[in-house]
Order: structure tokens, then sequence, then C-alpha cells
């Protein structure tokens, strides 16, 4: 399906990209830090609800 040119590829660019957005992140770690304080519980909120929404279909399905 690919060329073994294609494959060697698309690893080189996907190990060079995990490794531009982890160079990225961990140089904008400070900031992140300061700016969005909090946002973990609203990840908490966001997968409790989709969680609650799952169990009511389940219980009255």
């Amino acid at each position: 399906m690919f060329s073994t040119g294609q494959l060697i590829f698309a690893i080189l660019f996907f190990i060079a990209f995990v490794i531009a957005i982890a160079y990225q992140y961990r140089k904008d770690l400070k900031i992140h830090k300061l700016h969005y304080k909090g946002t973990v519980w609203i990840l908490i909120a966001f997968v409790g609800f989709i969680a609650l929404i799952a169990a009511v279909k389940f219980i009255f399905m």
C-alpha cells in the first residue's frame, strides 16, 4: 500500500512532530501555569458530565 520511502518519511515526520510539540510545551509551561489555573476542575466536570449521560443512557435503556 505504501512504499518504503513513504513509511520512513511518515515515521520520521511523526517523531519530529512529537519532539517539536514537547519542546514547545516545556517552553510555555510557566505561562500555562500562570494563566490556566484551575482548568483541571473543568476537565473533571466535563468527564463527569459525559459519565453521567452514559450512566443515564444505560440505566433507562
